[in-house]
């Protein structure tokens, strides 16, 4: 299962990046605590990133659905009711505990989400007491001699909801459970709360995380002007990684920087807002992409770059039109499934876990029945020939269709900016006087901090 996994989640996300995995310990009980933004999909990609099984907590929701029980059911998931589940049936939570429990005891690995439910934004929500509850517990039975080790995990995805994006799977430091068991007996309440605390803490430094969830536009269009500035500089990251993991170091600086602004000159942070607003109005009414703004293509470049796109095209037509004529009715199922399955208030956080459960089932069923038929008329090698074929043509085509509408995109905004030069200055402007802002605040704060 596994292997299937990581194959779906490979054709889903162009890549996936672990981050900090040598902090994951190989052998003993684990109990992996994450951030929810995804649904089923951050169960997959947390289970598919780790050599050593994870056996994971989800609602009994999940299995009320035959086909997906059956499939969770030999992944290990354990089924947990939640009081908006059944009210009535809240005696299988000290079930589920047991059950997790069992795990734990035979050294293995449970993961657990203490947000509770998925939601569409990516901020982390109230860190329920149920992964420190039961890691106490636990660890008291054995009176702190079992070595429950809580490894935090932070789920960072570049577009969820979007076909081909990236994810960061960032692992932080493991939390000893028995490190908390001093005056359990005597302050239970307590004790679960310090460990609630740290576990929320730690999770949040692994993620984006923004106190003030409508500043989140304002820490965006700061990104957008001033991280290739951010990446620039020298030394300011504490430790290399993987592109992502970079990325996401960089714009927590700027989100604690938007923070600190709106805190100590509220006025000057408004200002800067409404500015940001203007400009990014004019963008998407113009619709030009911000690389474009600064060096538009001359006449000529843009014709050279047109003929040698249009080659391209003309090129690639014949497989791009393979890859559909064989994508078509898998994708249109997918596109169902994402259109009628994902609930409406949850629409962003379920489009992954809907399509490539969608996808595993409709492109395999398909693909397979094209294959017979095609062994039926063909027989051996020609079949796995063909065979290998589906995949890498079904990339290629939806590439090439994507490609093409990016490529149409580009070439009207860039003939937008050679009929329009004033508006073009105008955005500059903008845009130069936004960016002086953010260095001025950059300064002022790193002055700050090294008085």
């Amino acid at each position: 299962m596994r292997w299937i996994v990581r194959l779906a989640l490979g054709f889903y996300f162009r890549r996936i990046e672990r981050f900090h995995t040598h902090r994951v310990p190989a052998v003993g009980p684990v109990l992996f605590t994450s951030n929810h933004p995804n649904s089923l999909t951050d169960s997959f990609v947390i289970g598919a990133s780790l050599p050593r099984k994870v056996n994971f907590v989800a609602t009994v929701q999940l299995f009320n659905i035959r086909p997906l029980k059956w499939l969770l059911t030999r992944c290990g998931v354990i089924p947990i009711n939640r009081l908006k589940d059944d009210p009535r049936a809240m005696r299988t939570v000290a079930e589920t505990f047991e059950a997790c429990y069992r795990v734990l005891e035979r050294g293995e690995a449970v993961g657990i989400f203490p947000e509770g439910v998925t939601y569409d934004d990516s901020q982390l929500k109230e860190v329920k007491s149920g992964a420190a509850r039961m890691a106490l517990e636990l660890e008291n039975r054995h009176a702190g001699k079992l070595g429950l080790q809580i490894v935090p995990v932070g789920l960072t995805y570049s577009a969820k909801e979007i076909y081909r994006s990236d994810v960061l799977v960032n692992f932080g430091e493991p939390i000893a459970a028995a490190a908390f068991l001093a005056d359990y007996a005597q302050h239970r309440k307590e004790s679960i709360q310090r460990l609630t605390a740290e576990i929320e803490r730690r999770i949040k430094d692994l993620i984006l995380h923004l106190p003030q969830l409508d500043h989140a536009r304002v820490v965006e269009g700061v990104k957008r002007l001033y991280l290739d500035h951010l990446r620039a500089t020298p030394n300011i990251l504490h430790e290399q990684g993987p592109p992502r993991a970079e990325e996401l170091e960089l714009v927590q600086r700027i989100a604690n920087a938007v923070e600190q602004v709106y805190r100590t000159d509220p006025a000057r942070a408004a200002a800067f807002a409404s500015r940001l607003a203007v400009y990014e109005h004019w963008l998407a009414r113009l619709r030009i992409p911000e690389d474009l703004l600064s060096s538009p293509p001359g006449k000529a470049r843009l014709a050279l770059r047109s003929f040698g796109w249009a080659v391209i095209a003309f090129l690639g037509a014949p497989v791009a039109i393979y890859g559909w004529v064989h994508r078509l009715i898998p994708a249109l199922v997918v596109e169902w499934a994402v259109r009628s399955l994902p609930a409406p208030t949850r629409r962003k956080a379920q489009t992954a876990t809907a399509a490539i459960l969608a996808g595993v089932v409709a492109f395999g069923a398909c693909y397979s029945a094209y294959v017979a038929v095609f062994y039926a008329l063909f027989g051996w090698p020609a079949t796995l020939w063909y065979a290998l074929s589906l995949p890498s043509a079904g990339l290629i085509a939806y590439y090439y269709l994507r490609q093409g509408r990016q490529l149409w995109a580009g070439l009207r905004s860039s003939v937008v900016l050679l009929r329009a030069p004033a508006a073009r200055r105008r955005l500059l402007l903008l845009r130069s006087e936004l960016v002086a802002d953010i260095e001025k605040a950059h300064q002022e704060i790193a002055q700050g901090v090294r008085a």
